[in-house]
C-alpha cells in the first residue's frame, strides 16, 4: 500500500528535464561553482571540463575557485554531499512503520527525484566511467559513502564490515537503476520497476549476508562447547586417578 502511494507521489512530483539549462548560476561563489560544473557536465565529458571553463561559467576568478575546490571531482563530491543532505532532510515520518525494503525504496526514489534536473550530467558521468576505470573507482567511493547515509535514513545498519558490504552492494544496485533512469520518461515507470527488481535482488543478497555473518559466531559457540567438554573430561580423569 505504501509503495503504491510512493510511486504515485514519484510520478506526480518528478521534475526530470531532458537537458540542463544554461541559466546564470546564482548564490554564493561555492553554489555558483557547483551549478556551473553540473551544467558543463551535461554538455561535455568530465575529462574535457577545465578549471578555467568552470570559473568562467560560474562567474568567479580562478583564485576564488581554488579557494573553494581543488579539482572537478571535488566539486562533484560537494554536489553529492548536498544531494545527500537534501534526501535526509526530506525524510517521510509516515514511512517509519513500513518494512526496511519499503523505507529504502522511498529514500532512493526521493534521491532520483532530486537528481531530476541533472539527468544529462548523470548520463555523461555514466558514459565516462565506462571507459575510465580510475574515474569509475572514484565515483564508486563517493557512491558508497552516500549509500551509507541512505541505508541509515532507511533504518538499516550501515556501520562495521557488514554495513560497508551493504553500502557497496547498494551503490552497485543504484548504478544499475540509474542506467534505466537516464533513458526513462518523466513518469519514471521503467525506473520504478527497475528499482523494485534491484531491491528484491538486494534483499536476497542481504539475507545470505546475514547467514554468513552468523557463521563466525556459530564457530565460536562450537569452539567454546568443545573447550568446556575437554575441561569436563580432564576433571573426571583427575578425580578417577585420585
Amino acid at each position: 500500500m505504501a509503495r503504491k502511494a510512493t510511486r504515485s507521489k514519484a510520478r506526480s512530483t518528478s521534475r526530470t528535464k531532458s537537458a540542463a539549462t544554461r541559466s546564470v548560476p546564482t548564490g554564493s561563489p561555492r553554489e555558483c561553482i557547483i551549478q556551473a560544473f553540473m551544467t558543463l557536465l551535461a554538455e561535455h565529458p568530465i575529462e574535457r571540463i577545465g578549471l578555467a571553463e568552470i570559473a568562467e561559467r560560474a562567474g568567479v576568478t580562478l583564485a576564488e575557485l581554488r579557494g573553494e575546490f581543488g579539482s572537478p571531482l571535488a566539486i562533484l563530491a560537494a554536489h553529492v554531499k548536498e544531494l545527500d543532505r537534501e534526501v535526509l532532510a526530506g525524510a517521510d515520518a509516515d514511512m517509519a512503520e513500513e518494512s526496511p525494503r519499503e523505507r529504502l525504496f522511498d529514500v532512493l526514489m526521493r534521491r532520483l527525484e532530486l537528481l531530476g534536473d541533472h539527468k544529462e550530467a548523470v548520463r555523461s558521468l555514466l558514459h565516462s566511467a565506462r571507459r575510465d576505470p580510475p574515474l569509475a573507482l572514484a565515483l564508486n567511493a563517493m557512491a558508497v559513502r552516500s549509500q551509507q547515509w541512505m541505508l541509515t535514513a532507511a533504518g538499516i545498519g550501515a556501520s562495521g564490515p557488514k554495513g560497508m558490504v551493504r553500502a557497496q552492494g547498494l551503490a552497485l544496485l543504484f548504478a544499475n537503476v540509474l542506467r534505466t533512469w537516464v533513458d526513462d520518461d518523466d513518469d519514471n515507470t521503467l525506473t520504478l520497476a527497475a528499482l523494485d527488481r534491484e531491491l528484491a535482488r538486494g534483499q536476497r543478497f542481504a539475507g545470505l549476508l546475514d547467514d554468513l555473518c552468523r557463521i563466525p559466531q556459530a564457530a565460536c559457540n562450537w569452539r567454546n562447547r568443545m573447550r568446556q567438554s575437554g575441561r569436563s573430561r580432564r576433571g573426571r580423569g583427575e578425580r578417577a586417578a585420585a
